[in-house]
């Protein structure tokens, strides 16, 4: 970057700069800023000075802010910098350097402005203040809507990230965040909560004779199973491997028994592959229920649940059990 003249020996007019319009004595401006320097800066060319808070105006090409030092949000996005634009505003006002390389995307002609001379001519300029207001005004609104994108942005990763890939059920993560809640909220309530554990019988020989693709797709068809059988407010979980959960807010334990058939009786009705000339058996699972008692966290909970799952088992399996009752 070289110095090819200064403002007052250029051709540019106060005009020509976005923040200096509409100045009431353009005369005095112009001569503020006659012994400012216009650079001559290359493409590719780095414009700042590490921690030296300046101003700069493009008179002609374009420069890039790879980090957005105009609104302060440094994600990586690039910003292009126009003639009559400026950059560097924060860094005068915060008197820090502009930590984010500007660069130059073409050759260009950059007048450079000292901080100090900045608050010079923002003394003499009412307009000079409003249009740096309106500017800082603008790049602030633009960060907070891009903070929103991101924010958004984050929480889709972040559900996308509670979601179970093969069956599209909530995982582990999401029951570990979500259940303590649900306890804490049903006891502070006193309103009832019930918990269904389910594990698919003899899956591991399912998936021996079969393969793993039929396997997984027996895992998806039981899936499908529970979310078209529940109520919107019910929550379907993959607890892990072939064992699945289901919880049940607001729902006594007559009641949680009562859906706990329903879906032993659908996952006989289930069938893994209608379009094979051999059909494969249809899968059935085993359920416990269990209701969230006094003073219960959510481990014991599903302690309850698990344990009237194995009495499920023990009793033949394809059936429901629920927890205390003989």
């Amino acid at each position: 970057m070289k110095q090819i003249c200064t403002f007052g020996a250029s051709a540019y007019r106060i005009s020509d700069l976005q923040l200096l319009r509409d100045s009431d004595d353009e005369a005095t401006l112009h001569k503020l800023l006659s012994p400012c320097p216009v650079m001559q800066v290359e493409a590719g060319e780095v414009v700042t000075e590490a921690q030296r808070a300046r101003l700069y105006i493009v008179l002609s090409g374009a420069l890039s802010v790879a980090a957005d030092t105009r609104t302060g949000m440094a994600d990586g996005t690039v910003s292009k910098v126009l003639p009559g634009e400026s950059v560097g505003e924060q860094s005068v006002l915060d008197d820090v350097g502009n930590l984010s390389a500007i660069t130059a995307l073409e050759a260009s002609e950059v007048l450079v402005i000292e901080a100090d001379l900045v608050w010079q001519l923002i003394d003499e300029s009412n307009a000079l203040a409003r249009n740096l207001l309106r500017l800082l005004s603008f790049r602030i609104r633009a960060a907070n809507a891009q903070l929103r994108r991101r924010q958004k942005l984050g929480e889709f990763y972040r559900q996308l990230s509670m979601i179970d890939g093969l069956t599209g059920l909530y995982n582990r993560a999401w029951l570990n965040d979500l259940l303590p809640t649900m306890v804490a909220t049903a006891h502070g309530s006193h309103a009832p909560l019930s918990l269904i554990m389910i594990d698919l019988d003899h899956f591991k020989k399912f998936n021996d004779s079969h393969g793993h693709l039929a396997g997984d797709q027996a895992l998806r068809t039981a899936a499908h199973v529970l979310t078209t059988a529940l109520r919107p407010t019910d929550f379907a979980v993959r607890y892990g491997g072939e064992e699945m959960m289901v919880l049940l807010p607001d729902t006594p334990d007559h009641v949680a028994v009562t859906v706990a058939q329903r879906l032993c009786e659908r996952m006989r009705q289930a069938c893994v592959f209608n379009d094979m000339r051999l059909e494969l058996p249809h899968i059935t699972a085993s359920l416990g229920v269990a209701s969230l008692q006094d003073g219960q966290d959510e481990q014991a909970l599903i302690d309850c649940a698990d344990a009237a799952l194995y009495r499920a088992k023990e009793h033949g399996r394809n059936q429901v059990m629920q927890h205390g009752a003989s």
